[in-house]
């Protein structure tokens, strides 16, 4: 929901930065790969309960998945590079309630285990639609810039990464923070169902 006016406060700075990295030879492919991996060590972060060293691992996340995009649009885009950096976000995504499950099973894991069915259903969504959109032709007017039609919702990045920090910065607070979040997930997949079903109805 927050995503295009995040976008647009970051673009610039962003593009300094990736100026910089891309005049040293570093690909947009190495920062997503990069990126993944930093983002993953969040996960022996939390089950180690370092929040704080988990909540900077979460931004470098971020800030590397910022980058990636503009170092791309610095040099030349790919279908491979857009592949790559969705596929890694959304296997980030779901890696982070995996470790609260895993920091303390009893209390965690089936909040941990709703919020990530409810990342399969945006995340399916999300991609389907993206699928048959460029099957047709269609492109976003809101998010030219990526790579394939990104379809918004009430739980994009930007709520996910607050999401995300809210449950390190209170961790007692995980399992109403994930159903909650999973409740705004349901929202976000039904509004897309609707919005597939009725832009892709034959007529």
């Amino acid at each position: 929901m927050f995503d295009r006016s995040l976008i647009a406060i970051l673009r610039k700075p962003l593009q300094k930065i990736a100026a910089i990295l891309v005049s040293h030879r570093v690909t947009a492919d190495q920062m997503t790969v990069v990126g993944f991996l930093i983002g993953l060590t969040a996960v022996p972060l939390i089950i180690k309960g370092a929040w704080m060293w988990a909540v900077f691992s979460i931004l470098l996340n971020r800030l590397a998945d910022g980058l990636d995009g503009s170092m791309a649009r610095l040099t030349h885009p790919t279908d491979r590079g857009a592949f790559l950096d969705i596929v890694l976000d959304f296997l980030f995504y779901s890696a982070i309630p995996l470790a609260f499950a895993l920091a303390n099973p009893p209390e965690n894991a089936l909040a941990a285990a709703v919020l990530i069915y409810s990342f399969i259903g945006t995340g399916c969504s999300f991609l389907a639609f993206a699928v048959l959109a460029a099957k047709r032709g269609i492109a976003s007017t809101e998010y030219p810039n990526k790579g394939f039609y990104y379809l918004g919702g009430f739980t994009e990045a930007t709520e996910t990464i607050v999401l995300f920090i809210a449950m390190c910065l209170f961790p007692v607070w995980f399992s109403p923070l994930a159903y909650g979040f999973a409740a705004l997930c349901l929202l976000t997949t039904l509004s897309r169902i609707a919005a597939g079903i009725q832009m892709f109805t034959v007529k």
